[in-house]
Formats: C-alpha cells, sequence, structure tokens
C-alpha cells in the first residue's frame, strides 16, 4: 500500500491530566502517515486522485488546537477518526502524538502515543 507521510507537524494545546496543562498549554508534534492507492494520482497528476496535504493539515490543527482532553490517547483517536472519516480515498492511517517534556516525575524527552486504524467497510 502507498502512502503520504506528514511529518513533525507543531501545534499548541492544552491536553492533560494536571491542571496546569489545562491552564497554560503546551506544545504538542504529530506525525500522521495515510495509507492509499497513489498509482491514479501518479499516472493522472490529478489531485482529485489524491489527498490535499493542507487539508490534513488543517483537520489535524484543529482538533489539537481545540478542545482539551486528559490523554493524548483520546487526542490521537479523534485525528485518526476525522481522517477515514473525510478522505474516500483513504483506507487506513498511523497518527502519532508526542507531547514534549512532559510534566511527570523523571526526566523524559517525551512521551508519545502511535495508533493505527484502518477504514471499516
Amino acid at each position: 500500500m502507498d502512502k503520504i507521510t506528514l511529518s513533525k507537524m507543531q501545534f499548541y494545546g492544552y491536553h492533560g491530566l494536571f491542571p496546569e496543562e489545562n491552564r497554560l498549554g503546551q506544545r504538542f508534534n504529530v506525525d500522521a502517515e495515510l495509507f492509499l492507492d497513489l498509482k491514479n494520482a501518479g499516472v493522472s497528476d490529478d489531485m482529485n486522485d489524491s489527498i490535499h496535504y493542507g487539508q490534513v493539515y488543517e483537520i489535524i490543527k484543529e482538533i489539537v488546537e481545540g478542545e482539551a482532553s486528559n490523554l493524548i490517547e483520546a487526542v490521537a483517536e479523534r485525528i485518526a477518526n476525522k481522517l477515514l472519516g473525510t478522505f474516500d480515498l483513504l483506507t487506513a492511517c498511523t497518527v502519532r502524538l508526542t507531547k514534549p517534556n512532559p510534566p511527570i516525575p523523571g526526566h523524559y524527552e517525551s512521551v508519545a502515543v502511535e495508533i493505527y486504524r484502518e477504514k471499516t467497510s
């Protein structure tokens, strides 16, 4: 299966369990892999045979910068569901959501979740 990859998109959101995360917010990084057949797009050179990267970015931005969630797992799930529901050509996607410098005891560069979802028939 072919794929389109959007890497290291950065957004500012208010997700987390701690009150300071919901009040102050923080940066989130998102990577998305979109699985679809790109043969027609490669032959036709027509945007209608692919998925517009800018639209994908705007959907992810709206979710990450929108309503706060306790868990980044929930944010990733909303992203995957919205992408699969929006783009007819999309058959599956992987969403990786990273929270740099999480406010939890210990020394971490980041924590992340990665989910893979497929379109159901």
